[in-house]
């Protein structure tokens, strides 16, 4: 659960043409900086628009990732960077969102058992097989026509549907990357 500004609702952070931040909760300016901080110590904040009061937090939360991974201390491989852009205007970007927030969800629960355990690489494939079955799960629930139809060689009411099999096929290619991640990752963990 995310941490407040200890009135019950997330901390405001105002957002003014000239691009500085107003935090106010502290009654200061601060920097994209002070906003990482703030999300590694799971407080919840909500940045807006000074003149609009237009939400603008997941512009800025793009923002801070860009800056992260453009000083070189990049968390997000070029592969998925290049599929995450795939899936925009696609009819996976549908899904996608709370199939990512499930997995990093997970994720997240998961470190906490990555640093009791001696070796990580047995715990990160549980991992990738946790990820499999939400993601077949996740695919059940939001498209089960599709998800039977990838699962069916499009041999169902898919085939006849040109969005349904585009959605089958990218379906199929995520849970082939899924089960060649798992792959790399059982190799890994032989070889220690």
């Amino acid at each position: 659960m995310a941490k407040t500004n200890g009135s019950g609702g997330p901390i405001i952070i105002k957002k003014y043409a000239n691009r500085r931040l107003y935090d106010t909760s502290t009654s200061s300016y601060v920097t994209l900086d002070h906003l990482s901080d703030l999300v590694r110590e799971g407080r919840d904040f909500e940045v807006r628009d000074a003149k609009t009061g237009d939400d603008l937090t997941r512009q800025v939360l793009t923002q801070i990732i860009f800056e992260q991974e453009t000083k070189g201390q990049g968390a997000l491989p070029l592969n998925f960077l290049r599929q995450l852009i795939g899936f925009y205007g696609g009819g996976a970007q549908t899904f996608l969102p709370a199939f990512l927030d499930m997995s990093m969800n997970s994720f997240s629960d998961s470190q906490k058992e990555w640093r009791k355990v001696a070796n990580p690489m047995n715990l990160l494939e549980a991992q990738a097989q946790r990820n499999m079955v939400m993601f077949e799960q996740a695919m059940k629930m939001f498209v089960p026509t599709v998800f039977q139809a990838s699962r069916n060689d499009r041999a169902s009411p898919a085939a006849a549907n040109p969005f349904l099999e585009y959605q089958a096929e990218a379906m199929a290619a995520m849970q082939e990357q899924m089960e060649l991640i798992q792959k790399q990752l059982s190799e890994i963990s032989r070889k220690d």
